[in-house]
């Protein structure tokens, strides 16, 4: 059995920066998942790069990812308390 790479052993992070990286390496991480041949996804960034609706959509994905990467660290927290 093949043994996968534990690439997120926890959302958790030391600063929002590091968060955000968390949530760029996700976004990766689920489009080589879903599209599992990597001659495929290098053939396909081609069209990708030129097409900005397509990086905005990239964008979106990274956002969403940060959005579960802040709630788990609580970024949000209301510090005044």
């Amino acid at each position: 059995m093949e043994t996968k790479e534990n690439y997120l052993p926890s959302l958790i992070t030391a600063t929002p920066m590091e968060g955000r990286e968390l949530a760029i390496k996700l976004a990766r991480k689920s489009i080589a998942a879903i599209q599992t041949d990597p001659e495929m996804r290098k053939k396909l960034r081609a069209d990708y790069a030129t097409d900005t609706a397509q990086l905005i959509a990239s964008a979106e994905v990274i956002a969403l990812e940060f959005q579960t990467i802040a709630k788990a660290n609580k970024y949000w927290r209301d510090d005044k308390k």
